[in-house]
């Protein structure tokens, strides 16, 4: 599964663990990605989506009709 959200575009972002002696080692801060369907109305299917959880917030102010509107007129497929 792809680590981008689709709705927000929340990608991974890179940092350092600091350990107790200030050792500095990489690390990776993940988005909390999920894959959810939805039922679209308008298309008369349902969608699957890779969305984070600030994802699904946007869908349930926003409404998915108007988040698939956003989508389709990125040119990304679904």
């Amino acid at each position: 599964m792809s680590s981008r959200c689709q709705v927000t575009g929340a990608e991974p972002s890179f940092g350092k663990n600091v350990s107790h002696s200030h050792r500095r080692t990489s690390r990776r801060f993940d988005p909390n990605i999920q894959r959810k369907r939805f039922y679209v109305p308008s298309l008369g299917r349902t969608v699957r989506l890779d969305v984070s959880a600030r994802g699904l917030k946007v869908i349930d102010k926003r409404g998915i009709e108007s988040v698939v509107a956003q989508i389709r007129a990125r040119g990304e497929k679904i």
